[in-house]
């Protein structure tokens, strides 16, 4: 027997995980939200008989809940329940935030329950799903021992893979996660902005350094950040980078900085790659501008 569950806050990820754990063959004691209609609409989806807008309804008898909400309602929702003694003893209480710690939900082990939490390394646009947005998806779990076990579990049966990370440690997680996505974007944006100013602009841009983005996405998979690492810096070619810096500054003056700052951490890649002379590395610093770093 798969362990029962209820969901607090049917928006897309809690909907995701009530269709997909339905699917998995884990049996659902009922969902809750704020909005009535939000938790009948996905019990109907799942065929659950039981819904309501008091989470405790509904929680007080699942093997696991999980709580769903907007991440600033996480734990006003989680007190709330554990007041009103919604969780059964040696139930686990995981949320699904990347921001946030399982320590979170601290007032659930006054019931006698575990705390944990579960992140989805996946972006959820709908409440519709027309595959299952947890296969092959990375997870990251953390929290109490039977909690990371239980989520673990999950995870497996939902098709994902799981990685467990210090509760301490959760919002620098998150933060490489925002870097890595969000950054990324603000990264290309810069590239793309400098080939703009070169003549190539629009979807050209894009397809003219598709090849080269997705080639170095390879070559940092195959033998890691370092070995993968081209250019003029790795190359201690500190003229060529003289000459980006001086035409970037007369051209498109208010991406400097960012070039700058970019390549000022990047001479720490490339001193742990190559043997480029302390020489070259002091210039290519005078160059990038200590205020960079």
């Amino acid at each position: 027997m798969k362990p029962s569950f209820a969901i607090v806050g049917c928006g897309k990820v809690g909907t995701a995980l009530g269709i997909f754990l339905a699917k998995a063959g884990y049996k659902a004691a009922g969902l809750a939200d704020m909005s009535l209609a939000s938790a009948q609409r996905t019990a109907e989806i799942i065929g659950c008989d039981h819904y309501s807008d008091v989470p405790w309804e509904i929680t007080c008898n699942a093997d696991v809940v999980f709580i769903t909400t907007p991440d600033g309602a996480i734990i006003e929702t989680c007190d709330s329940i554990a007041g009103h003694k919604g969780f059964a003893d040696k139930a686990v209480v995981l949320h699904c935030s990347g921001a946030l710690p399982s320590t979170i939900l601290s007032t659930a082990k006054t019931c006698g329950a575990q705390t944990g939490s579960m992140h989805p390394l996946q972006t959820f646009a709908s409440t519709e799903f027309n595959a299952n947005p947890f296969q092959g998806v990375t997870v990251a779990v953390e929290g109490e021992s039977d909690a990371v076990n239980m989520a673990k579990q999950i995870v497996a049966d939902l098709g994902g893979s799981s990685v467990t990370i210090l509760t301490e440690a959760k919002t620098l997680y998150h933060a490489s996660a925002a870097v890595a996505s969000n950054y990324l974007v603000t990264l290309l944006d810069l590239a793309f902005q400098l080939m703009g100013a070169s003549g190539i602009t629009g979807r050209d841009a894009f397809k003219v350094l598709k090849p080269l983005i997705e080639g170095t996405l390879s070559n940092i998979e195959e033998v890691g950040i370092p070995a993968a690492l081209t250019g003029p810096i790795v190359r201690g070619d500190a003229e060529t980078v003289e000459k980006h810096i001086e035409e970037i500054g007369l051209t498109v003056p208010r991406l400097l900085d960012l070039y700058k700052t970019l390549g000022w951490y990047t001479i720490d890649i490339a001193t742990a790659k190559t043997t480029i002379s302390g020489t070259t590395v002091t210039q290519l610093k005078n160059l990038l501008g200590p205020s960079s770093g």
